[in-house]
């Protein structure tokens, strides 16, 4: 449990906003530090539940770090971050949340309440850290000994007081492999963040082109990126899940690229009906295959037949509708 005065976050976040670091979601600005006001986000709101589900399959092996590891080195393989293999995991823990608050209110009979997750202006890490579920990493996502970083937050903000729940310690020292080993160098120091080189946020948020110099830094990963939490020393502890909502979809796990640049915008639907990935969009996905494919063409590490399957998919995108795809086939074909 959190209380709500978020003051000594606000100048934290207004830096991030001066600096630039948001790049294209303007919606990170547009609320301003309403993000760092609960109550004024939701009227009538005393206090915050915040709640952690981890999200690890249940069929996760032991080996899963250095297994996801190394997909990075497979230039073949389409990687999808992990979180976004199964169901979207705004729906479940909503659902989960929206629970929670029935059996309250079973308990204590009506209360005023408004249930978030990742879903609308509030710093959810803050909130996290303050309640006690963990510390935030030099990544900038939240840590916790006991589950390391492979979870979803989600809040339930109440319009009555609770008692709220020590912080805990952080427990970084001076690893810096997080930084280390980002792709993209997007975390430009500890507990900084510029989401503008974030593959994660080139391969969902960001709508046009793709910055030519970042490009090959993105390899084969075509939506998100793991690769500060698989460096993450604490995710040794990350904890399997028994919701079967985590497991992976045909397609979004050890997929080759020509498979899913085959996917057309009909099958695309299909399969990431109820998935986070459907947001962004057909043309989107094809960009970032698009981009993957022409990495793997450069990489030298093909056969013959998978050489000519990404030829061919990315010959086929030359026409596409949408120019920003068009550009990305033609600069991967170039990298042939």
């Amino acid at each position: 449990m959190s209380g709500i005065d978020l003051a000594s976050a606000e100048p934290g976040f207004e830096a991030w906003l001066a600096a630039g670091f948001h790049g294209s979601m303007a919606y990170m600005a547009a609320h301003g530090l309403k993000r760092a006001r609960p109550a004024q986000l939701q009227p009538g709101t005393v206090s915050v539940i915040t709640a952690r589900m981890d999200y690890l399959p249940e069929d996760t092996p032991p080996d899963w770090l250095a297994r996801e590891s190394a997909r990075s080195l497979q230039p073949g393989e389409a990687v999808v971050s992990l979180y976004a293999r199964g169901r979207d995991y705004h729906k479940v823990l909503r659902s989960r949340l929206q629970k929670l608050q029935d059996r309250i209110a079973q308990a204590i009979g009506p209360f005023g309440h408004r249930v978030f997750t990742d879903s609308a202006p509030v710093l959810e890490a803050e909130l996290a850290t303050r309640s006690g579920l963990g510390w935030r990493g030099k990544h900038t996502l939240v840590l916790s000994r006991e589950a390391g970083s492979m979870f979803f937050l989600g809040e339930l903000f109440v319009d009555f007081a609770l008692p709220e729940t020590p912080p805990t310690q952080a427990h970084c020292g001076q690893c810096t492999a997080c930084i280390d080993l980002c792709p993209t160098q997007a975390i430009v120091g500890p507990y900084k963040l510029d989401a503008r080189r974030c593959i994660s946020y080139l391969t969902i948020e960001h709508a046009g082109p793709i910055d030519p110099a970042l490009r090959p830094l993105i390899g084969n990963r075509i939506y998100g990126c793991d690769d500060c939490q698989l460096a993450c020393p604490w995710n040794k502890f990350a904890q399997v899940s028994p919701l079967p909502d985590w497991h992976a979809r045909q397609g979004l796990s050890a997929c080759s690229i020509a498979e899913l640049m085959a996917w057309s915008e009909t099958e695309f639907l299909h399969h990431t009906e109820g998935s986070a990935i459907r947001r962004i969009g057909h043309a989107r996905w094809q960009r970032n295959l698009a981009l993957a494919a022409g990495n793997a063409l450069a990489s030298k590490a093909l056969t013959p037949a998978q050489r000519q399957a990404l030829l061919q998919a990315l010959a086929d995108l030359a026409s596409h509708p949408d120019p920003v795809v068009q550009e990305q086939a033609a600069w991967s074909l170039e990298r042939a």
